[in-house]
């Protein structure tokens, strides 16, 4: 690391303690920006280029985790959680939880008590799979090895709402991608709670062509943070949509295939599948 890499590192470091300790005052950009000696232009880039998010989004998230903190323990009510995150009212918390983690505070500490969830197991050429949907979308797939275990994970996510084993519609639709119907994936409908940078991030896999691979470094510079290769592995890690989000179309820079939640044995066979698939459908348009 140079020297003004050192002195970036540093002031950045000390910016971020800086929001973290006072984060219930909810700092402006001036503010934070002259505590570590920056023109708030300069420190606006530079904190977006190594924390892989802006200050605002940033100071955004550290008040809504400790909200979460504070609605899940339930020593709080909404007003008095606004209060304590330092935030001037309900309104201003009602609106962080929208866009943040997708639902209202008050579904937050209700662990989406009001939240009907269809789910079902099925097969797939990768194994069983747990798909679960609101009526809004699809929320959640993953590769089974134990159902009663994958069950547990999914109502961990949302521990208060109405579970159904039912296959609805919505989940028939997705699981149609199985089946040679990839090219309708954008008829399918997601539900999905994230960071806005989580949301950027899936956003962009789902734009990765079925058969071609991408790095984590090419998705940092497509959501325009170049130097957030490692908050973008994070936030591929957080994919709660396996296969239909395609998180296994990401590997290193260096050509290896880089982790996958549900194992790497499974990412090779599936990266194989989808370029198999695109050959096979190659060659039958030359035939014709």
């Amino acid at each position: 690391m140079s020297d003004q890499e050192h002195i970036n590192y540093n002031r950045i470091a000390e910016a971020i303690n800086y929001i973290q300790t006072n984060f219930k005052d909810q700092p402006n950009l001036d503010e934070v920006a002259e505590k570590v000696h920056l023109s708030p232009f300069h420190f606006q880039r530079l904190f977006t280029d190594w924390a892989g998010t802006s200050p605002k989004k940033f100071l955004q998230y550290t008040s809504i985790e400790y909200a979460k903190k504070l609605l899940k323990e339930n020593k709080a009510t909404l007003f008095e959680t606004a209060h304590e995150t330092g935030l001037s009212g309900t309104s201003r918390l009602h609106d962080l939880f929208m866009k943040i983690e997708g639902m209202t505070p008050a579904e937050y500490k209700n662990g989406g008590k009001n939240l009907s969830i269809n789910y079902s197991f099925a097969d797939s050429p990768f194994g069983n799979i747990l798909v679960a949907s609101t009526s809004i979308g699809i929320c959640h797939i993953s590769f089974v090895e134990n159902k009663t275990q994958a069950f547990s994970i999914l109502q961990n996510q949302f521990p208060n709402a109405n579970f159904k084993q039912h296959l609805d519609l919505i989940q028939q639709n997705a699981l149609f991608i199985f089946n040679h119907a990839w090219h309708k994936l954008n008829q399918i409908k997601l539900h999905l709670k994230g960071t806005d940078f989580q949301l950027k991030v899936w956003e962009t896999l789902l734009k990765i062509p079925m058969g071609q691979l991408s790095t984590y470094g090419n998705i940092a510079k497509q959501i325009d943070n170049p130097n957030a290769s490692r908050a973008v592995g994070t936030a591929i890690g957080d994919n709660p949509v396996a296969f239909l989000i395609p998180c296994h179309r990401v590997i290193q820079g260096t050509g290896k295939l880089g982790g996958y939640m549900w194992g790497t044995t499974r990412k090779t066979a599936i990266i194989g599948w989808e370029a198999t698939k695109i050959n096979i459908e190659q060659e039958t348009d030359f035939i014709k």
